[in-house]
């Protein structure tokens, strides 16, 4: 009480719409999922690892698919815009994680997330992209 006399629907089509996503992620498998996307973080680790300039920030043995990098001269915002401009979506800021920022001595970093449903042709692109950036700052 009082919240069962609210009026209104409830969020049926939310909840169907749950379940169809749920259901979707089952068929494909998500042993599957888990395993392509440390496949694509492996990757992304590899080529960025290679760029100049470019430091990864954490690299914990299990992690998400999920790189944050800085690039020295470069604010991560920066970053982030001109990846935008070249129709790569990332983060940039201290993600809701300054004990972390403080603890790397970093204002910030650039992060890029990957899904099941990304390719390595898009961190292929991160990469290009990032060469150009950089080299753009140099």
């Amino acid at each position: 009480i009082p919240h069962k006399f609210e009026a209104g629907t409830p969020n049926i089509a939310g909840a169907i719409g749950l379940g169809k996503a749920l259901a979707y992620l089952e068929g494909i498998g998500l042993e599957a999922i888990q395993q392509y996307e440390a496949e694509l973080l492996a990757y992304a680790t590899e080529k960025l690892q290679g760029i100049d300039r470019l430091q990864i920030i954490g690299q914990a043995g299990k992690k998400s698919a999920i790189v944050s990098f800085v690039v020295d001269g470069v604010h991560p915002h920066d970053i982030g815009t001109m990846l935008d401009r070249e129709g790569i979506a990332v983060r940039a800021g201290h993600h809701c994680t300054q004990p972390v920022m403080d603890f790397f001595n970093v204002p910030a970093t650039s992060r890029a997330s990957f899904a099941f449903y990304n390719t390595k042709e898009e961190i292929d692109r991160l990469a290009e992209a990032l060469h150009k950036i950089i080299g753009f700052f140099s």
